[in-house]
Formats: structure tokens, C-alpha cells, sequence
């Protein structure tokens, strides 16, 4: 557990005892009802607009420290729950597109009430399956969750004193640069033709050079295997690498995700074997969250009560529906250590390769497609984020079980706040129900891009299409992804190696070069594969600044006062992140009222 801030510091007077209904109250009005409502503008512009968004947990924690400022140190976990909640509702916002794609594909509107519960339980169950997987990415894998981790760091400094002044001038820097590339990425010409991405670039300050290198490792890959993509076909001229390569990186994290499992499975079942629980054990189980036969019933159930839904009210063919159901469990797991390595949640590749598996199932109807594989895009999306709330509350010291309780609120609001905002933009832009993927270049609207949109119709549009070469691109990755992680652990994981690694210089080189270029990991080199170049290049660059910046600085000055997880580069990549974050509720609430003022 890293090192926590003093308990200390006295609440004031006026606010609510922790614990108390008062307390739990005003948190839950702060993040469900204040901070998510924002937060699911901006997802819902930024997908609308773009075609991505920046997660909500930054952006809540960095306002939610604001509200439990009042109790000294020990608010930093009403801050938590705060960023959980709004977290679960502006995620949730972001998934406005799946009504835009159905008005894309000419689908008559369903009930409102019938969208907002398929939602709710799609969501519900999402949450459970991130539950489940909880003790393997954050207890067991320790996984960086970047945004994770930049949140826990603005808590800690915000809510305590002694913190905030050791840590205040790098955090608050990181945040003006990165308030400012966010609103200048788009309107400042040098900048946007650099794809400046102050969030990726802090994101890379956060994982380091071994991993920010390896993704743009994988970007090259891609780039550099762009005419032979052309002369197979799997591209036609002028398209983007990515477009051929997220299937083959999807691929990958499966393959190397895989090995892991099964190596951390058989550890666990030998540790099993020979463990003997005592009471303190059991304490320490209840006090880190659920029993996970509990967590697992929950899932049952949202899972069960998803798949009535879609049969009762959408009319989805039983197979096709629970197909969807149990790809969940591998997708959010896929997708947990991708978001738990680089920050990137491949939610839209997760539909695509869905609609794939279920094409070579029988699968021809566009609309069967669409309603099935939201369930992989809202449940993966939401287990996600429940793994890095998850890995937030570690570095706190919050309870698992409260932690839980807020995000499940979280996914009540965010079911009405997703069907809320696609209604009023589509409403105020009627061309955002012009399917895209049919008009000619030049009557493609050039402020709504709606690229995650386009991608989900894209597929859909493709079914009745012979999809051999997506198949051949996951199994590709399948086997780059495995085989990869062999030699990872066979090499690097051998004593041997080890020691020549810090013999010295030359050692130390030959180890980086090995890990980062010639056998990166799968986990971090896939990154490359769902993004553009420049986006790679960012995470680079963040990584070589931190790495270069911790060799330079001398070890009694870097983090000097700070825990071990707060150095320089993390706080002021996490601030890069959160200022990103700002920017785009900037540019959602401008949206907003443009809509609203006309």
C-alpha cells in the first residue's frame, strides 16, 4: 500500500460526520447530480464532435477535493467517492452515440423508458464484471492506471495540507499546460498540425519511457506495413494504418493476456491448495471490498436482466444476446489491462470485433448487431472504469464496498444522462442522424466527425460482406501477442538476464532496447495499433521527458517529502491529464450552450 497522508487534520464544524446519511448526501448530489451531469456533456460533445472522450475521473476528483476540502486529509476519500460517481455518469454520457447509430441506421426509436433500463442494465452488469476482476489487474498485476494514479496524486495534494505545498507548483503546472494545449489543440494552426494531446503526453510521463516507446514501437509497425495492407486489401489508399492494425493489436493483448491469466491462475490455485486463512486474513477481505461470491451473483443477475431486455424488448435472437453477455468477460479484462497499462480503452474496437464474431456466427442483420454488441461497448467501457476507480481507492485506503455503492448510483443517473444528451444534440444538429458512411466526401460535416459512430456503422454496414481478412487480423495479433509474452518471460524474466541488466551501462541499454523496441510488451506496443502516429509519438515523447528528467535529478531532491507514487513526472503528467480534462468540459459546456442559445 503506498504511503497515505496524515489522519490528522480536523473537519469543520459545518460540515456533515463522516459516515453519516448527511454525508453520503451531499457526496452523492456533488458527483450524481453537479460533476457527472458536466462530465456527460463533454463526453457527448467530445464523442459527437471527435469520436473519443477523456474520462471523467480527473476532471471529478480535481472538483470533488473541492467540496470535502473542509475535512482536511481524510476527505480525500469523500473526493474519491465524489470522482466515482460522476465518473459512472459521465462514462455513461459518452454512450449517446449508441442511439446516434441507430438513427444512422434508419432504426425506429424505441420507448425512452425501454433505452434508459437496457442502459441501466447493461451498466449494472458492467460494473460487476469490473468488480470481478479487481483483485487480479489491481491487487495481484498492480496495474499503473494512469489516470488512476494521477487522480489518487490530486487528492492526496488538494485534501492535505503538508502535500499541497510540496507538490502544489508541479501539479498546478501540469494542469495550466495542459488547460492550454487542450483548447488550443484545435484552434492554434502549429499546434493542431502537431495533434498535440496533452493528456497522451502526460500519460506517457506517468508509465515512463520503456512503455511510451513500445507504443510508438507498435505505431511504426504499422505505418511502415501500410502498402502491403494496401496490396492485401485489408486497406484501400489514402486510410489510415489503424484502420487494419486495432484488430491485430486487440489480438495481441489477448494472446499475451492469455499466458498471463493462466500463469497467475495456476499461482493462485497452488496458493489455494496450501493456504490456511486465519481470522485476520478474513478481516482484511472484508475491509478491501465484497465477498466475490457476492460480486459474482451481481454480475449473474445484470447479466440475466441484460439479456431478457434485449429479447423482450428489442427483439434479439436469445444466441446472439448471450454471446454478447459472456464476451463481456473477456473484453473487460482485455480492456482493463490496456487502460491499466497505457491508459487507452479500445471500447469502440471491442464492438467491432464483437460484430465480427458474431458475422461468422450467422449474424447478417445490421440492427441485431448494433443492440447486441452495446453491450460490449457500455460493459466494457463501465468495468473499466470501475478498475481504475478501483485502483484510485488502493492508493487511498477507501472502502471497496462504498467505493462500489457510489458507482452503481453513478449508473442510475448516467442511464438517463446518455439517452438526455443524444436527444438534445441530435435534436439541435439534425446532422448528426445523417449516416456518415454513406455520403460523399465532399458533404461530410466537418465539425461533427463522429468517429466512433462511423466505426460502429461501418461494421454493421459490413455484414453481409466475407470478413475472412478481419478474422486473419486477430488471429495475427493472437499469435504476435503470445508469443511475444514467451519470449518476454522466457528472457527478461530469467535471473541470468537480470543481473547482466545491472552489471552497468552497457547492461542497462541492452535491457531497455529489449524491452521497449525489440520485445516490447504486447500490452503497451497495441497501444500504437488503436491510435494514429502522432498519438503514439505523444506517449513517446511524455515517456523519454519523465525517464530523462528522473536520470538528471538527483535522488534526494526528486519527490523529496512526497510518497513514493507522487514523484515530479507522475504529478505533472497527471496534471497535464487533468488540465486536458478541463479543456474538454470547456469546449462540451461551449457546445452546450451553443446549442441551447442557438
Amino acid at each position: 500500500m503506498p504511503t497515505l497522508p496524515t489522519e490528522a487534520a480536523p473537519r469543520a464544524a459545518w460540515l456533515p460526520r463522516p459516515g453519516s446519511w448527511q454525508y453520503h448526501a451531499l457526496l452523492g448530489a456533488a458527483g450524481m447530480l453537479v460533476l457527472g451531469p458536466l462530465g456527460g456533456v463533454a463526453a457527448a460533445y467530445m464523442n459527437f464532435s471527435l469520436g473519443f472522450f477523456v474520462g471523467g475521473q480527473v476532471l471529478a476528483g480535481i472538483l470533488g477535493s473541492v467540496v470535502t476540502a473542509g475535512y482536511g486529509a481524510p476527505g480525500r476519500h469523500g473526493a474519491n467517492y465524489i470522482q466515482t460517481a460522476a465518473a459512472s455518469v459521465a462514462g455513461m454520457g459518452g454512450m449517446a452515440v449508441v442511439l446516434q447509430a441507430m438513427a444512422w441506421l434508419g432504426m425506429a426509436q424505441p420507448p425512452l423508458w425501454q433505452l434508459v433500463l437496457y442502459m441501466l442494465c447493461i451498466g449494472m452488469y458492467g460494473v460487476g464484471v469490473g468488480m470481478l476482476y479487481t483483485p487480479l489487474l489491481v491487487d495481484r498485476m498492480q496495474l499503473t492506471f494512469p489516470s488512476g494514479l494521477a487522480v489518487a496524486n490530486i487528492l492526496r495534494a488538494l485534501t492535505d495540507p503538508v502535500l499541497l505545498r510540496r507538490s502544489v507548483a508541479r501539479l498546478a503546472g501540469g494542469m495550466a499546460l495542459g488547460l492550454l494545449g487542450g483548447l488550443g489543440g484545435g484552434r492554434v494552426p502549429w499546434l493542431a498540425a502537431l495533434d498535440l494531446s496533452a493528456a497522451t503526453f502526460g500519460a506517457g510521463m506517468i508509465v515512463g519511457a520503456r512503455i511510451g516507446i513500445a507504443a510508438l514501437v507498435g505505431g511504426l509497425v504499422g505505418w511502415a506495413m501500410t502498402p502491403w495492407f494496401i496490396a492485401a486489401g485489408w486497406l484501400a489508399p489514402g486510410e489510415p494504418y489503424r484502420k487494419a492494425t486495432f484488430l491485430v493489436a486487440l489480438g495481441m493483448i489477448m494472446g499475451a493476456a492469455m499466458l498471463d491469466v493462466s500463469l497467475l491462475l495456476a499461482q493462485a490455485s497452488r496458493q489455494w491448495r496450501l493456504a490456511r486463512v486465519g481470522r485476520a486474513g478474513q478481516r482484511q477481505a472484508a475491509r478491501r471490498g465484497p465477498d466475490m461470491g457476492w460480486v459474482a451473483a451481481w454480475a449473474l443477475l445484470w447479466g440475466g436482466a441484460t439479456v431478457a431486455a434485449g429479447v423482450a424488448w428489442f427483439g434479439q435472437p436469445l444466441g446472439f444476446q448471450l454471446m454478447a453477455v459472456l464476451l463481456v468477460l473477456v473484453f473487460a479484462l482485455v480492456n482493463g489491462i490496456s487502460v491499466g497499462m497505457v491508459d487507452q480503452n479500445p471500447i469502440s474496437s471491442a464492438f467491432v470485433l464483437t460484430v465480427i464474431l458474431m458475422a461468422a456466427a450467422g449474424l447478417r442483420a445490421p440492427h441485431v448487431g448494433l443492440i447486441a454488441a452495446t453491450v460490449l461497448l457500455v460493459a466494457t467501457a463501465e468495468a473499466s472504469d470501475m478498475q481504475q476507480d478501483r485502483s484510485t481507492g488502493w492508493r487511498l485506503g477507501s472502502d471497496r464496498m462504498v467505493q462500489f455503492g457510489y458507482q452503481v448510483a453513478g449508473i442510475v443517473v448516467g442511464a438517463l444522462v446518455a439517452v438526455a444528451m443524444a436527444r438534445l444534440f441530435m435534436h439541435a444538429y439534425p446532422v448528426l442522424a445523417l449516416d456518415q458512411t454513406s455520403l460523399p466526401a465532399d458533404q461530410q460535416p466537418a465539425r461533427w466527425t463522429s468517429a466512433m459512430t462511423y466505426k460502429i456503422v461501418g461494421v454493421l454496414h459490413g455484414l453481409a460482406q466475407s470478413r475472412t481478412d478481419q478474422h486473419l487480423a486477430v488471429a495475427i495479433g493472437l499469435a504476435i501477442g503470445l508469443v511475444t509474452a514467451v519470449l518476454r518471460k522466457a528472457i527478461l524474466g530469467r535471473p541470468a538476464w537480470q543481473r547482466f541488466a545491472q552489471s552497468g551501462r552497457g547492461g542497462r541499454a541492452a535491457d531497455f532496447l529489449l524491452d521497449a523496441v525489440i520485445l516490447p510488451s504486447p500490452y503497451a506496443s497495441s497501444f500504437g495499433g488503436f491510435v494514429n502516429l502522432a498519438a503514439a509519438g505523444w506517449m513517446a515523447a511524455g515517456g523519454v521527458v519523465a525517464s530523462v528528467a528522473a536520470a538528471v535529478a538527483r535522488p534526494a531532491r526528486q519527490g523529496q517529502g512526497l510518497p513514493p507514487d507522487m514523484s515530479t513526472t507522475s504529478l505533472v503528467g497527471g496534471g497535464l491529464i487533468a488540465g486536458d480534462a478541463l479543456a474538454a468540459l470547456a469546449i462540451g459546456m461551449a457546445g452546450l450552450l451553443s446549442v441551447t442559445w442557438g
